[in-house]
């Protein structure tokens, strides 16, 4: 039986080129393949606008591409998120794209007392992070701390888990065979569902 799976492409290039781009659409031809449904969320074709304040995100209405986008999110069982680090962290619109969807409401409830409701659970992640730099020195000169901080502030924070991740270093240096075997791992990452 296949999953429902939501691929958030968080690159704000939308040139099909880019290496985001394309291990995303792998990804979707091999969960198609192994008869997944898969819906595909271009975050570089969004309009939406930042929030500027806490009312705004707390009682705001949400942009229809907002909308659109939770929609998306909330019939998918497992989200593949990809994007390029970039100063050391998401583009801006990937993060301007998450404040806009994971409103109070959606993705999590206020209560009256203790934490918040999580209402992403029963969702898994799968996080995609493409860099210039090795991925270990990411990793451990780094500390990683885009990543850790959308694994935990955000993602678990309205209740996805578990969270997976793949940290892809010296994409310039990949070449042509370098690219067309993560192409190949993607897709088969994509008929798995994980």
């Amino acid at each position: 039986m296949g999953r429902r799976i939501a691929i958030i492409q968080g690159h704000p290039d939308p040139a099909p080129e880019r290496l985001c781009r394309r291990l995303g659409a792998a990804y979707a031809a091999g969960a198609a393949e192994a008869g997944h449904e898969v819906r595909v969320i271009e975050v570089a074709t969004l309009h939406l606008p930042l929030l500027a304040t806490k009312t705004d995100f707390e009682t705001g209405t949400a942009p229809d591409a907002a909308r659109a986008a939770q929609e998306t999110l909330a019939w998918a069982e497992h989200w593949l998120i990809l994007y390029p680090l970039w100063l050391g962290s998401m583009p801006a619109l990937l993060k301007g794209f998450f404040e806009q969807v994971g409103r109070p409401g959606f993705a999590f409830r206020y209560r009256d007392k203790g934490f918040p409701e999580k209402l992403m659970a029963g969702r898994s992640a799968h996080v995609v992070v493409t860099m210039g730099m090795p991925g270990f020195v990411y990793r451990w000169f780094y500390g990683a701390h885009s990543l850790k901080a959308l694994k935990r502030n955000i993602l678990g924070f309205i209740g996805v888990g578990p969270i997976r991740d793949t940290v892809i270093g010296g994409v310039d240096g990949l070449g042509t065979e370098g690219v067309a075997r993560l192409e190949t791992r993607f897709r088969t990452l994509g008929a798995s569902g994980a």
